[in-house]
């Protein structure tokens, strides 16, 4: 069996037909992932749990006419076949999966989707990588980073745990100038290989505790997006966690640490001065001045956590030489995308708001703290969080709270010790129509000037297909009962 010494610097014309590789997992990122290997002469084996939809099969057709053996269903991931020399896992497969356990007992390479994407690029031109992660915010930044960046004119694209699969962006016969790339946990924590132009962590609060076993795993794994960066790493500096992971990064030498600021920057910050976005880390003249580089009429939203995330995208766009203008015409042009703090509606002076993509406490709290005399709507899959912390901070703005899904009695006892005097309706888990009990039972506890926010702090799949399908279903709730 071939040793692949060469696999640690691998590009796209590196010896790609010694690999035999087994790809486990057949989502977007797991198609992606082969189609890239066979592209290049690997010689490829699909493995994916679980019966095939439509899409899964006619994937398999197309790969399997190009050389592929693929194996779905029920027992497909038993094994692991003897000829594998390399594993390439999708983000989700779990730390201890019978297939990352055998090819660690063999001493295998085991590759993220991410990481295999690092290996592909190509040798004459491989574009420089720009990332980012956090608990929270992070496809709202790469999209803010992306349209900077296209602003300065540079031919990018938003990849990874957000629109194209990363493979796809580094095989285009066509070279990008540079990749926004949005790595989750779950990317990072199987791709440890790489050396990103710069970084930034946003965030860090629980979340996914179900899949890492502590808190301390699922805080380092963040860290790692900064292990090798040459330029920059952007921290927030209300979030001194993240401070620390760029302390303890192992970065090029002359990286800087850039920190972001909802307040008045300091040296090798961008933060806020009046009403401006302001530069004191990428300017000459740092230690007495800063450079203005969009105001707050140019963002889409003014919530906190939305200023927080042009700061982080202008900071990383700065670190790639992109001029001021190019920030101002960039966050100018960026609009959010659905569910995210999005107004449904206005009915009796009561404004109804679409958060649905608040899936974790960090970022239901942050949304929370964004309005004033709140009618939160919470609750689902509530995956291991406490949300104690959240309620001892914004119990203060809640009018009430209407619970649902199937997690809803963690929130309800987090409420019932911390915040006993609000208002509490539990509409449970109806066969249908949820929504329309959700949004009758928050019009009864609003009055005018209050804001009926859903913004669960939980995932949908007890009750939705996913969180959009969720906020759809709040919004039209809203309408039709408006």
């Amino acid at each position: 069996m071939t040793a692949l010494s060469w696999l640690d610097g691998a590009h796209q014309r590196s010896p790609w037909d010694e690999v035999s590789a087994v790809v486990a997992g057949f989502g977007v990122s797991g198609y992606s992932a082969a189609a890239g290997l066979l592209h290049v002469g690997a010689h490829v084996t699909v493995l994916s749990d679980g019966e095939p939809d439509d899409a899964a099969r006619e994937r398999a057709t197309i790969l399997e006419t190009l050389g592929a053996d693929i194996r779905l269903g029920e027992g497909a991931t038993e094994s692991l076949p003897d000829k594998t020399n390399v594993l390439v896992v999708s983000p989700g497969l779990p730390q201890q999966h019978r297939l990352a356990v055998a090819a660690r007992s063999r001493s295998l390479p085991i590759l993220g989707e991410v990481d295999l994407a690092w290996r592909l690029r190509s040798p004459e031109r491989p574009a420089p990588w720009i990332g980012l992660t956090g608990t929270n915010g992070k496809t709202t930044t790469v999209q803010m980073l992306t349209s900077i960046l296209r602003a300065a004119g540079l031919r990018t694209a938003a990849v990874g745990n957000i629109g194209d699969p990363i493979v796809d962006a580094v095989m285009d016969p066509t070279p990008y100038d540079v990749l926004a790339v949005e790595l989750s946990n779950f990317q990072l924590w199987w791709s440890p290989g790489l050396h990103l132009r710069s970084a930034a962590v946003l965030n860090v609060a629980p979340d996914h505790l179900e899949w890492h076993p502590t808190m301390d795993e699922y805080t380092r794994t963040k860290g790692k997006i900064y292990d090798g960066c040459e330029v920059a790493c952007v921290y927030n500096v209300e979030d001194p966690v993240t401070e620390q992971l760029v302390r303890d990064a192992d970065v090029v030498e002359g990286c800087r640490a850039i920190g972001i600021t909802v307040g008045v920057p300091g040296v090798s910050m961008l933060g806020i001065v009046d009403d401006v976005l302001a530069d004191r880390a990428f300017i000459e003249e740092r230690q007495t001045a800063a450079a203005e580089l969009a105001t707050l009429s140019d963002l889409p939203s003014l919530a906190p956590h939305n200023i927080a995330n042009a700061l982080a995208a202008a900071a990383l766009a700065r670190s790639f030489g992109v001029p001021t203008v190019a920030v101002r015409d960039g966050l100018r042009g960026f609009q959010l995308d659905k569910h995210r703090i999005e107004q449904v509606a206005v009915s009796e002076g009561v404004t109804y708001i679409d958060d649905s993509k608040a899936t974790n406490t960090h970022a239901a709290q942050a949304s929370l703290l964004a309005f004033s005399n709140v009618v939160w709507i919470a609750g689902g899959q509530a995956k291991g969080q406490s949300f104690d912390e959240l309620v001892r901070v914004a119990k203060d703005r809640l009018r009430g709270v209407v619970l649902l899904g199937v997690d809803r009695g963690v929130i309800a006892d987090a409420l019932a010790r911390l915040a006993p005097s609000v208002p509490v309706i539990d509409v449970g888990t109806p066969e249908s129509g949820v929504m329309d009990h959700v949004v009758l039972a928050a019009g009864r506890l609003a009055r005018s000037g209050d804001t009926v926010l859903l913004a669960p702090g939980c995932a949908s799949k007890d009750q939705f297909p996913s969180y959009g399908a969720r906020g759809d279903a709040f919004a039209a709730a809203v309408h039709r009962l408006g």
